[in-house]
């Protein structure tokens, strides 16, 4: 029992650090004029190439994804809190915010080769090791 219980505080650390990325992430693309924002996300391709003046409606799409990001790191924030506390419906909200989101990013972002490994890459496996972390504490705990 107290092997899941260390595992479950393991992956609430993981959703914390995974959480404060994305709330950052969030806050600067939001804050960010819209060539900065995407060279941002795009790292591993050369920032000039954004500098174009973009279209109105894409300023506000980029925008919109910095929300989306903000507001999923926030979520995984608190369900790592109630992760820590061993409440399995956190588990699996938290897992399916931060894994879609992940899931999403790896899709199209990182197997598309815009991004660098550090830190989006780096953080598509904090999230998978969170998640496999918990669903194990949570089916190894409920199968005991």
């Amino acid at each position: 029992m107290q092997k899941h219980a260390l595992l479950l505080k393991i992956s609430a650390v993981l959703w914390v650090i995974w959480g404060i990325v994305h709330v950052g992430a969030g806050i600067f693309i939001v804050g960010s004029e819209t060539p900065a924002a995407v060279a941002g996300i795009a790292d591993a391709m050369d920032p000039a190439q954004f500098d174009i003046a973009y279209p109105a409606a894409v300023s506000a799409i980029v925008k919109q994804l910095g929300f989306n990001i903000g507001w999923a790191g926030i979520v995984t924030l608190v369900g790592a809190v109630f992760i820590w506390r061993r409440n399995a419906a956190a588990i699996f909200v938290t897992a399916l915010v931060g894994g879609l989101f992940d899931l999403a990013y790896l899709l199209f972002i990182d197997l598309g080769g815009f991004a660098l490994f550090l830190p989006g890459g780096l953080m598509t496996y904090v999230s998978a090791s969170a998640i496999l972390l918990s669903f194990y504490a949570y089916f190894a705990s409920t199968r005991a």
